[in-house]
């Protein structure tokens, strides 16, 4: 290929002229365009063509520069793209900024995340300054928050389905089985029993018993998988036996309280059981043919493309639409959205290769920015302030120790009558105890379907986040004492 010849002083003379020619030409365009504006809209009459007088300027500002600028950078800076980036920023940053805090004192990165959502809501930072969260968070915002909040939760919820290893399950259902059951139907009983007290103070005037007894027993049942997996793989214990019983359990609470969940949301957008027996009839439907149909068909279709580049970008976004549709058939029938992205989750094939590329493509933009979006929602949403009262305080450590007693003390009862030691089996219990990020996505479920008020909301929240908390230093509790015990 020739090169090129160096520019000369002609060259540049030549560029200058084309400008100025050119220029000239468009503003002499515009001002004869200005003068048929003119014509076009002159006034029909004298009477139409009085001066209009000026509107009066507001005391204490002018017309300078200055100030026209400002206002044009605050109108443009609260237009909804400009809210939305802003908010975006706030909340990566502050999302980030806690995650490595968290960590450095041995708490799971989502921890933190979830507590910076806390921070940005009205619990913290609309207490200490409310004209800054007004800023941020402007209440005509918060429905596109939510939508895209939403988005963010499918798409984990479709990464937790990929995660869970159906043939881990089968091979050791036999072992955990006893320990995942109890571990659901004792804090499940406790629940529903608590209701009774809690039904008439807490529970919104149309939800009926039934639906407000059932929600908060799966509530109450739920162990956070990914959280736990986390935590596993943070302290070297996924290997492990215990570390691979606690899996297991967790995995088959999760398929279990799902599956529950279903259920409660029949029948609380039904208003009864016999009413929503259409709901859960289409609900078996659809997860006997992604199972039986389309799962092997997946297989088939998806491990026979060729891996190349420009396949795997096409085969991607044909499975982010998947996914979606999965959503929301389940959306239409009338259960979550979210029950038909993890059910999209577990019937992806099972190479390793394809589900590390799908998770890799899908997991890193959906944790990085969309699920801090649903940490955010939720704590804009939690307003510990509505606790203002001794009784208040009281349903609430009522509420944190039954959760305790149900999980922890029913998993670690079972595992030490099934043979396990007494210290594996307190740690087997401290790990089912964890709730985490499938505990606030049920509960926003929840909240949305107005079975929990904005007060049983921020109390339960409250009992995610301590049984979650509690998980590091128990373990590290236990290490400590098995050292103890083989020393001495």
């Amino acid at each position: 290929m020739p090169e090129s010849s160096p520019f000369t002083a002609k060259h540049y003379l030549s560029y200058i002229a084309l400008l100025l020619v050119f220029g000239f030409g468009i503003w002499l365009i515009l001002t004869t365009g200005s003068g048929l504006y003119s014509e076009r809209h002159a006034p029909a009459s004298s009477a139409e063509s009085a001066p209009v007088s000026p509107s009066p300027t507001p005391a204490g500002q002018s017309e300078s520069g200055r100030t026209y600028a400002s206002r044009v950078f605050h109108d443009n800076l609260r237009n909804p793209l400009s809210i939305l980036l802003l908010q975006l920023i706030v909340i990566i940053v502050g999302a980030r900024l806690f995650g490595k805090l968290f960590l450095r004192i041995g708490q799971p990165q989502v921890m933190g995340e979830i507590v910076a959502g806390i921070v940005l809501g009205p619990s913290v930072l609309g207490l200490l300054s409310p004209i800054t969260m007004a800023f941020l968070f402007p209440t005509p915002s918060m429905g596109t928050l939510r939508l895209l909040s939403q988005i963010g939760v499918a798409l984990f919820m479709f990464v937790v389905g990929m995660e869970l290893d159906v043939q881990h399950l089968r091979k050791k259902a036999h072992a955990a089985i006893m320990v995942s059951h109890a571990s659901i139907i004792v804090p499940f009983f406790l629940g529903t029993a608590l209701s009774l007290l809690l039904y008439r103070p807490l529970a919104p005037a149309h939800i009926s018993f039934t639906a407000f007894a059932l929600f908060m027993g799966i509530a109450m049942s739920i162990t956070a998988f990914p959280v736990l997996a986390r935590i596993l793989e943070d302290r070297g214990m996924s290997q492990t036996y215990l570390g691979s019983i606690a899996l297991t359990c967790a995995a088959v609470d999760d398929v279990t309280a799902w599956c529950i969940l279903a259920l409660v949301i029949a029948v609380a957008q039904s208003g009864g059981v016999a009413a929503s027996f259409l709901t859960i009839a289409l609900t078996l439907c659809f997860i006997c043919v992604m199972l039986l149909l389309i799962k092997p068909q997946l297989a088939r279709l998806l491990t026979a493309r060729p891996n190349r580049p420009e396949h795997s970008r096409g085969m991607v976004a044909g499975i982010l639409a998947f996914v979606l549709a999965c959503a929301l058939l389940t959306e239409a029938i009338g259960i979550h959205a979210l029950f038909g992205a993890f059910l999209a989750g577990v019937v992806m094939p099972a190479t390793a290769g394809f589900r590390l590329l799908l998770k890799e493509k899908l997991e890193t933009f959906s944790s990085a920015v969309l699920l801090p979006l649903f940490f955010a929602f939720t704590g804009l949403r939690m307003q510990i302030n509505l606790l203002n009262d001794w009784h208040s305080w009281v349903m609430c450590a009522v509420i944190v120790v039954v959760a305790i007693a149900g999980k922890l003390g029913a998993s670690m009862l079972m595992a030490r009558w099934t043979g396990m030691s007494w210290h594996d089996s307190f740690s087997l219990g401290v790990l089912m105890n964890t709730r985490g990020l499938i505990e606030l996505i049920v509960l926003n479920i929840g909240y949305d379907l107005g079975i929990l008020s904005a007060r049983t909301f921020a109390m339960m929240v409250l009992m995610a986040l301590i049984t979650t908390f509690m998980t590091g230093p128990l373990l590290s509790l236990v290490r400590f004492r098995r050292r103890e015990a083989a020393v001495g």
